[in-house]
């Protein structure tokens, strides 16, 4: 599977048409890619709370068409990382899409874990509330946002709906490059699975820098591919059959025992 993990900067002042232009053509250079990933909320900036309610849409509208054809054009899947969706009701969303070679949309994700440590995401959108996976010729995928990350429940319940492969869009700010590299090497080691996670750079509002670093990581820890802290593409050839050869070698899975929590007391 050649994988194109693209890393957009979503500076404040750029005109979101601009922006959605310039990343088409970012998602052009990717061509060849079986899989293109794109981060989170670039079109907005994750960080540009103040027009989180104007630039929200609905899942039909200008972001996703777009990306449909930018999918249909490269003949790949592409993860077009999250949109502030905005649902019939009025409520908004951070919401993952991924598009099949035919410009379908074939998995949505709406963020379960919406981030409030110095940030409004809690404040102004809703917390998702499903996951799943979807089948492709690419494999089983499932996919997480950013701060999910933090979250290895979330992971395993994407392993037990049969996730060979888990796409992680995210805006993972700069100080916390670290975690952010330790996460990504847990989850995809504790979960048997090749992780994918694709991230925002450069700064956006309140002066917020973001860490770069998307990276590629296989049910070993091996690091398969590493970008910088620039914009650009990075390209990465993943042999899918290291999956179940892991998981053969290696059983963990199925050496899982669920015993239920208990409160013990005792006397001094």
């Amino acid at each position: 599977m050649r994988t194109a993990l693209v890393q957009v900067a979503s500076p404040a002042g750029e005109p979101v048409d601009e922006r959605r232009r310039r990343v088409g053509d970012m998602v052009a250079a990717a061509a060849g890619a079986d899989l293109v990933v794109l981060p989170e909320l670039w079109l907005p900036g994750y960080f540009a709370f103040g027009s989180y309610a104007d630039l929200a849409e609905p899942l039909d509208g200008d972001t996703v068409t777009a990306a449909r054809e930018w999918a249909r054009a490269l003949g790949c899947h592409l993860h077009m990382g999250s949109v502030l969706e905005r649902d019939p009701q009025g409520r908004l969303y951070n919401t993952a899409v991924l598009i099949g070679p035919d410009g379908d949309v074939v998995h949505t994700y709406r963020k379960i874990h919406v981030f409030g440590y110095r940030s409004r995401e809690a404040e102004l959108l809703t917390a998702g509330s499903e996951v799943g996976t979807v089948a492709t010729g690419l494999g089983r995928l499932g996919t997480t946002t950013c701060y999910d990350l933090r979250f290895p429940e979330l992971f395993r319940a994407l392993v037990d709906a049969g996730a060979e492969s888990v796409v992680v869009c995210s805006a993972w700010p700069a100080a916390r490059l670290a975690h952010w590299r330790l996460f990504t090497s847990c989850r995809a080691v504790e979960e048997q699975v090749v992780l994918i996670a694709c991230n925002a750079v450069g700064e956006q509002a309140d002066g917020v820098r973001l860490a770069g670093h998307s990276r590629i990581v296989d049910p070993w820890g091996e690091i398969l591919a590493e970008a910088g802290d620039d914009e650009g593409v990075t390209f990465c050839d993943i042999d899918t059959g290291v999956i179940e050869a892991a998981r053969t070698e290696f059983p963990v899975l199925a050496d899982r025992r669920l015993v239920p929590a208990t409160t013990a007391t005792r006397e001094a």
